[in-house]
């Protein structure tokens, strides 16, 4: 698949403040954009967080990041699927879907990609705030 779109939208360890290995990785191939939003809802699957997209208003809390090369977008990408865990093994279904949605900023709605949670979410808590670093931060004073 060729892939057209050069921006991705984040929310979870992709994001800077995460300080996470990963984050290396995705600043080498975009540069961020904007803070932004989705609308969506998060939950805590405890080693990392599940959006799942929603049509009230509801919102997920993020960044917009853009390709910085447009050839090597299509590497890029297959590389967060990856991580993603969009490559499941035969038989097994992928933990994640990336998607085409509209990501609002404030230069208003912009189209990227987005990695939606593909799984069951039953019993998990929610990320009443839309952001999981905040959260995260809190859970960590608690």
């Amino acid at each position: 698949m060729k892939e057209t779109h050069g921006k991705i939208f984040v929310y979870g360890s992709l994001r800077k403040g995460f300080h996470h290995p990963a984050y290396a990785y995705i600043s080498r191939y975009f540069h961020l954009l904007s803070e932004a939003k989705v609308k969506g809802v998060l939950y805590d699957m405890g080693e990392y967080p599940a959006a799942l997209p929603a049509t009230d208003e509801k919102f997920i809390i993020g960044e917009l990041y853009e390709i910085n090369n447009p050839d090597e977008l299509g590497w890029a990408m297959a590389q967060l699927d990856d991580y993603e865990g969009l490559n499941a093994e035969p038989g097994e279904t992928p933990l994640y879907r990336r998607e085409i949605t509209a990501v609002i900023t404030g230069q208003g709605e912009i189209p990227a990609w987005v990695y939606w949670f593909n799984g069951n979410v039953s019993g998990k808590p929610l990320v009443e705030s839309g952001d999981v670093l905040a959260y995260l931060q809190q859970k960590i004073k608690s």
